[in-house]
């Protein structure tokens, strides 16, 4: 799986924002949704899993294992308060992917070995995507926690096009946004641009 830009979806995304941030360079996409019913978003999952499967792009369910199994989704990523990782794990089978979210070096030491794919760290800034986030990590914190990390990960939290060169060296395997490619006037573009900067940094 290539995590370089992971779009993270904002509530009630429509499919077509999805898919344009997916033509345009988004290389995976997480559906989050804390408002949808489990059945809209197994619905919504199920579209956009067999839409984004010839672009080669997997889908991936936020905290809601049910909808993720319900929907044959690639995976799931859950928070440090949404489950135990092995439970997931078992439940997921060996094939799905499953990623885990850090916020602390100590949560990164309490990782089982073997069970997640990749981390998502964060945040790295302040980001009013979402108000209740940890404390921010700052550049250093997340190349630290990267650099004791077991498996690939990705940046998250108050980061754009401008911070790729730093995640890069801090040894980050992508960049993931929410409002950077959802917010955009033109999504696809916006994912377009990312995508480029990842791959010239």
């Amino acid at each position: 799986m290539t995590l370089s830009v992971y779009f993270v979806t904002p509530d009630g995304v429509s499919d077509a924002l999805v898919l344009a941030a997916a033509r345009g360079g988004a290389t995976a996409v997480q559906l989050r949704d804390k408002c949808a019913s489990d059945a809209a978003m197994i619905a919504q999952a199920r579209r956009l899993k067999a839409q984004l499967a010839p672009l080669g792009v997997p889908l991936i369910v936020n905290d809601r294992l049910p909808v993720a199994l319900a929907a044959g989704a690639d995976g799931l990523h859950i928070g440090q308060s949404d489950g135990d990782p092995a439970r997931m794990r078992a439940a997921l089978g060996p094939d799905a992917i499953l990623g885990l979210s850090i916020e602390t070096e100590a949560q990164l030491a309490a990782v089982p070995p073997g069970i997640v794919d990749y981390l998502g760290v964060g945040p790295v800034r302040a980001t009013a995507t979402k108000p209740d986030h940890a404390t921010p990590l700052g550049l250093d914190g997340l190349a630290r926690i990267v650099a004791a990390a077991a498996v690939p990960a990705v940046a998250i939290g108050g980061v754009g096009a401008a911070d790729i060169s730093a995640l890069k060296a801090a040894g980050c395997a992508g960049i993931a946004v929410v409002s950077t490619i959802a917010a955009a006037p033109d999504p696809g573009a916006a994912a377009h641009e990312l995508a480029l900067a990842w791959r010239h940094a």
